[in-house]
């Protein structure tokens, strides 16, 4: 389909990614650690319980499959977008620059409000494991901004070291979490097993579709496999597998890990523990069901199940900062590349910084990491990622609509649409129940949930962007 693709040449040696330096498997270990399996189970499922109650497997069974109708439109377009980009990429590709330009610049805020929330967690979680091990704790704004230099220092190294570290780390944390799960199961739970998960009355619940807030921001990145198409062997068939692949083990595992853990407490003690006990509570079910070393592994393991998620999102916000600039929607200085490495240069510096100044400005607030920052920056980047894959929804649609004698061109159109209509569904439910989530004031939620069309808006105002490649 060479008709299809729009030819343009290549970037200068300056702005040239390394090229072939990623399979399927090394984009798929780079998606799932953005997911952060251990951080997401562990760290904030519970609240996906205390707000949907036991019936909150399913919402991670929903989300998965809202994703996949919406994968199946993005993994067939894959072959007709020639650059890396993902949203930007998509979006320009059926809706025009104008249109590309505001998904650019809106999934740059959207993900770096994501890569930079993980810090939270990350300073959170130090001081528990400081003063377990030596009896002392630190303010959480320290690990945190070492956390910063650390992935600057990763990122900067080159995407496939970036890829070892989280093949490593990302094995680990789900071994323990699968070994945790298991020993739930093999024991029977608390009250013997139940299915109460997913009977309709425990599903559809008024308190579920906030819930469907914690539930889809579980699966985000898993998009981004396109980000590393520059870097990729054969991209047009690695891209779709790890794509794939991400989203079925995503799905599969989240909602038997989630299912697992309603079990250890029984249907009707789950939600006071998750109300009472939202940060300990898969500590609590792994000490009572397989021992209290498990806990203690699990507390030194969600750190490093944190900075895989922030060193692969930090990759991603590093390659859209790439990508826009040789786009030339950026200042063309931050398509600058290491010139060994082959890795973002100036982007990565420039991502790092802001994330210290941020880090920085919430702690001289004397803010709570958990329940200020984290929530905060992760609401507009939720919202904004889920608005972008119904945009891209539609770009796909659009494009296929436009474009006669492609394959399957029929059932995509079909899918496209499909999936438009549920993503802008769930970016409704977001913004309905946004309170819920923040726990934040009717101002705060307004500029939290403003800023993604003011960001979409302001992209598609400027003057279309001239290419620098």
């Amino acid at each position: 389909m060479g008709d299809v693709s729009s030819a343009r040449p290549g970037p200068a040696r300056q702005q040239q990614l390394r090229q072939g330096a990623l399979g399927a498997s090394g984009i798929t270990l780079m998606v799932l650690s953005a997911a952060a399996p251990l951080t997401v189970m562990a760290g904030v499922a519970p609240l996906s319980i205390m707000l949907g109650g036991i019936g909150a497997p399913a919402g991670y069974l929903g989300a998965a499959t809202v994703m996949a109708v919406f994968a199946v439109g993005f993994v067939a377009m894959t072959k007709y977008v020639s650059r890396p980009g993902a949203f930007y990429a998509y979006v320009e590709r059926g809706l025009g620059r104008r249109a590309g330009a505001g998904a650019g610049l809106l999934a740059l805020l959207a993900y770096n409000g994501i890569q930079i929330s993980g810090y939270a967690i990350l300073g959170s979680s130090v001081g528990p494991v400081l003063r377990a091990l030596t009896g002392t704790g630190v303010h959480w704004a320290v690990p945190a901004l070492a956390g910063v230099v650390l992935v600057w220092f990763l990122g900067y190294r080159g995407v496939e070291i970036g890829a070892r570290v989280l093949g490593v780390l990302l094995a680990v944390e789900a071994v323990v979490l699968a070994v945790v799960a298991v020993a739930i199961v093999v024991q029977g739970g608390a009250q013997g097993l139940s299915w109460d998960s997913f009977r309709p009355s425990h599903v559809w619940t008024g308190g579920m579709a906030a819930a469907l807030t914690v539930c889809f921001g579980s699966f985000l990145g898993f998009e981004s496999t396109a980000i590393f198409r520059a870097e990729a062997r054969d991209p047009d068939r690695s891209v779709p597998r790890a794509t794939l692949a991400a989203l079925v083990f995503l799905g599969t595992f989240y909602t038997f890990v989630v299912w697992s853990i309603i079990q250890a407490f029984g249907p009707v003690q789950t939600v006071s523990v998750s109300v009472h006990s939202t940060r300990d509570m898969y500590y609590i079910a792994a000490e009572r069901y397989v021992g209290a070393w498990t806990a203690d592994v699990m507390k030194v393991l969600i750190i490093t199940s944190v900075l895989a998620s922030a060193l692969a999102f930090h990759n991603m916000v590093n390659r859209y900062i790439h990508s826009l600039a040789v786009q030339g929607l950026l200042p063309g200085g931050l398509s600058r590349v290491q010139p060994r490495h082959r890795s973002p240069l100036v982007a990565g510096v420039c991502q790092s910084l802001l994330s210290a100044v941020v880090i920085t400005g919430f702690a001289a607030a004397g803010s709570d990491p958990y329940r200020t920052m984290l929530i905060w920056l992760n609401t507009p980047g939720i919202i904004g990622v889920i608005l972008l894959q119904a945009i891209t929804a539609l770009a796909v649609a659009v494009f296929f609509w436009r474009t006669p004698g492609l394959p399957r061109r029929r059932s995509v159109l079909v899918v496209a649409l499909v999936s438009l209509v549920l993503m802008t569904g769930v970016t409704v439910v977001l913004v309905r129940y946004v309170d819920i989530l923040t726990g934040a004031g009717a101002a705060t939620n307004a500029v939290l949930v403003g800023l993604v069309p003011a960001v979409l808006l302001f992209g598609f105002a400027r003057p279309a962007p001239r290419s620098r490649s």
